[in-house]
């Protein structure tokens, strides 16, 4: 009964009768910039409360005398649940109401936020940041559903690509939100400071964001855009899909996605690699302090905003082949990367610039990649193929943040603690190489519209 119950609160809003040509245009304008707006601002408010710990990270260890290994345990575990309620909510998120299934996971990771500062115990922390994960799953999806209703094919790279610049934002406004509020009031204000702000944002959302065109008595945006001539197409209800056709259909026999899904494994293990560890590295081995840290993660997450937009556009114009743009971005990240390995501690200036070259070039695919979901699926599957596609990267994140907190713990204490974070470098190094080679196989992949 109470399954039912939370079923139904989130049941996508039923199609109403189409309104009067003279209010169809006034109308989809109002509603595609409400849409883009809110779904923006909301996912960026998602990062508040789910890229915060990185940053505190070495505060917490001295507070709470936990080590490397510790924290990388809390952020493998996060990782992993991150991508499989990305995937699980995806495929939920595609069957309902964005409006109310993003407002009300944005409340649940502000209420998980609020507890992870309010307790000092392990194993609790594991057991909370990983629910937290989970939750985060509820962002993503119901934003691509959004979007995917609203904006129509020919636009998608460039809408995507502004839309995406929410993470940039929100990633860089949470590791300076962070130090500040831990820099004045303890590690655990870092927490409160983000989860108040993330309450105020589920508000926001369940006001503002809207479901389908259809449930506000508009056209689909086929229709709306001309993207098709099918005139049956009007006045029908867009059927939405069953588990089977979700799950079977459109994502699991996709040879196409399962390369983009692979591909996106390698591709978050190096974004992921200096948002995780990044504050950490630069304080141990290059002198930077608190701030410097929260800053370094500003430098990568801001240094994405203006590549993203470009990227995106570019994608567009080269008839979609979003996987030629992405591989042509993974390599400056391989040669800035080797730039940070090569320059000594002293010079954190160039560190930086290393950094925002690393931020320019890896967004784009981290956006790409998941637009590949709806172009080679449908906006019906978006959640879920986007999920399939998140959940693969968040294995990646899951790899890294274990495994480089392993790294770094097991072989520093053999060899040095700068050993230790150069073996880490070479990984992430390997890493890009993957990511590169497998892009290739999507050189020429397209829409399956814009193909034909």
């Amino acid at each position: 009964m109470l399954f039912t119950r939370f079923r139904d609160f989130f049941r996508p809003s039923p199609p109403i009768n189409q309104l009067p040509e003279n209010q169809i245009t006034q109308l989809y304008t109002k509603y595609r910039w409400s849409t883009l707006e809110s779904t923006f601002l909301g996912y960026a408010t998602f990062y508040l409360v789910r890229n915060n710990l990185s940053t505190v990270a070495k505060d917490i260890e001295k507070a709470l005398h936990y080590d490397h290994n510790m924290i990388g345990s809390i952020l493998a575990i996060t990782a992993i649940a991150y991508g499989l309620g990305k995937f699980l909510m995806g495929s939920l998120s595609d069957r309902s109401n964005p409006r109310k299934f993003m407002a009300f996971g944005l409340l649940l990771t502000a209420m998980l936020n609020f507890a992870f500062g309010s307790v000092a115990n392990y194993s609790v922390h594991l057991s909370l940041w990983a629910l937290n994960g989970f939750i985060q799953g509820m962002g993503w999806p119901p934003c691509g559903r959004s979007i995917g209703h609203w904006f129509g094919l020919r636009e998608r790279g460039t809408i995507f690509a502004i839309w995406n610049v929410a993470h940039n934002i929100g990633g860089g406004l949470a590791g300076i939100l962070a130090a500040y509020a831990a820099s004045h009031y303890g590690w655990q204000a870092a927490f409160y400071f983000p989860a108040a702000l993330a309450t105020i944002g589920s508000v926001y959302l369940f006001w503002r964001l809207n479901d389908t065109p259809q449930s506000l008595g508009l056209p689909a945006i086929e229709v709306y855009k001309h993207d098709i001539q099918n005139s049956e197409f009007d006045n029908l209800p867009e059927k939405e899909l069953s588990s089977r056709e979700l799950f079977l259909d459109s994502v699991l026999t996709n040879k196409a996605l399962w390369i983009v899904a692979i591909a996106n494994f390698f591709v978050y293990i190096v974004r992921y690699s200096m948002l995780d560890w990044g504050p950490t590295y630069l304080r141990e081995i290059k002198n930077a302090t608190l701030t410097d840290g929260g800053i370094a993660v500003l430098i990568i997450e801001f240094g994405g905003i203006p590549s993203t937009l470009l990227m995106g556009w570019i994608s567009d114009k080269v008839g979609g082949r979003r996987g030629m743009v992405s591989l042509l971005c993974m390599i400056p990240i391989f040669m800035a990367f080797t730039g940070i390995y090569l320059n000594p501690a002293g010079h954190l200036w160039l560190d930086l610039t290393f950094l925002a070259i690393i931020g320019f070039f890896i967004y784009p695919p981290v956006m790409l990649l998941g637009v590949f979901g709806l172009d080679l699926t449908s906006k019906k599957a978006v959640g879920t193929a986007a999920g399939f596609i998140g959940l693969f990267g968040y294995i990646g994140r899951t790899v890294q943040a274990k495994g480089f907190g392993w790294i770094v713990h097991h072989y520093g204490n053999l060899y040095g603690l700068e050993t230790g974070w150069n073996y880490v470098i070479f990984a992430i190094l390997a890493c890009t190489i993957c990511a590169i080679v497998l892009l290739g196989f999507t050189w020429n992949f397209k829409p399956k519209s814009v193909s034909e």
